[in-house]
């Protein structure tokens, strides 16, 4: 290869591979920017979750001598049997969680839900919150709903503020209970063991406030957008498939499938399978299109936490 050619050749090479440096180096700064926001994102999400939490306690449920569950009801129940502080008994009892969350789930879970348990104890010990009401039903709806509230927007932070999910978390993973059953069962025994140690009425408000801080926190992690994934099958779904992209202004996933043992009886036919994610909001205008083309299309909606990309959120939701 004479000269000329050759240093071409090495210009060329040493181009593309400055070309990779830039690339990697452009994808990794953009890598450690959204590292950074989704830091400082969580970190918000935990201060919030702290202040809401803190303000349920200490503005409604510790003045009232109320409860809720998990943990922090059992932090509530001691502090009203022993002189022992609620924030002392909140950090001790859901130290065995975080050390369970440590080995079995992650040790940034594990720093976040204890830098959360520490920061709401401190904020139930020194912040001044005031006593917002006397009334019992308001204490238990609003106590729990602020405590509701504060652990789902520590949830969206990437902890939580009750170790009692973590213990759920790993009973499950070991035993044919799901973390709802063991959630339930261990709020019964809970709840049961404050009836017979302080009295009945108590308990039933406990009841109460546990009941709006779980709805509470799945409306803080779910938001009012609730997802519905739907799976349709039909003859026509060329144009469903079509109205929903044009008309619904939503993205759709097409499945190859076989239709088996139907109506017509036993058969194996190709047929094309649509997938959609909507908000429940559209719901109803959804099946109305469906029902407008094809009245004997199988459909089957199921509900999906979250959602991520694709055409969910980049278009607005038209009236229904």
């Amino acid at each position: 290869m004479n000269p000329f050619a050759q240093q071409v050749v090495v210009d060329s090479v040493t181009k593309a591979s400055t070309r990779k440096q830039k690339l990697y180096e452009a994808r990794n700064k953009y890598r450690q920017r959204i590292v950074r926001f989704n830091n400082i994102r969580s970190v918000l999400y935990l201060a919030a979750g702290v202040l809401s939490a803190g303000f349920g306690l200490r503005g409604f449920l510790l003045p009232s001598r109320f409860l809720d569950g998990g943990a922090t009801g059992i932090s509530l129940l001691l502090a009203d049997l022993t002189p022992l502080s609620f924030s002392l008994l909140l950090i001790l009892v859901n130290i065995p969680f975080v050390l369970l969350a440590y080995s079995h789930v992650s040790k940034m879970f594990a720093f976040k839900t204890l830098m959360a348990i520490i920061g709401l104890a401190l904020a139930v010990a020194l912040i001044h919150y005031p006593e917002v009401t006397k009334d019992k039903l308001l204490v238990a709806v609003f106590g729990g709903f602020f405590l509701g509230g504060g652990i789902g927007l520590a949830v969206r932070g990437g902890g939580v503020l009750d170790g009692s999910e973590v213990l759920a978390i790993y009973v499950s993973r070991r035993t044919s209970l799901s973390v709802g059953d063991f959630i339930l069962i261990f709020n019964i025994v809970l709840f049961s063991v404050a009836a017979y140690v302080m009295d009945p009425e108590t308990a039933l408000y406990a009841i109460i406030t546990y009941f709006v801080a779980s709805k509470t926190v799945d409306f803080i992690i779910e938001g009012i957008e609730e997802y519905t994934g739907v799976t349709i099958i039909s003859r026509k779904s060329e144009e469903i498939s079509q109205a929903i992209t044009d008309k619904m202004e939503r993205g759709v996933t097409i499945y190859k499938g076989l239709r088996g043992f139907g109506k017509e009886g036993h058969m194996m036919q190709e047929t094309k399978i649509v997938f959609t994610v909507i908000t429940r909001l559209e719901v109803s205008r959804l099946k109305s299109e469906i029902q407008a083309i094809d009245p004997k299309a199988f459909v089957i909606l199921h509900s999906i936490r979250e959602t991520k990309g694709g055409m969910i959120k980049k278009r607005p939701i038209k009236k229904l």
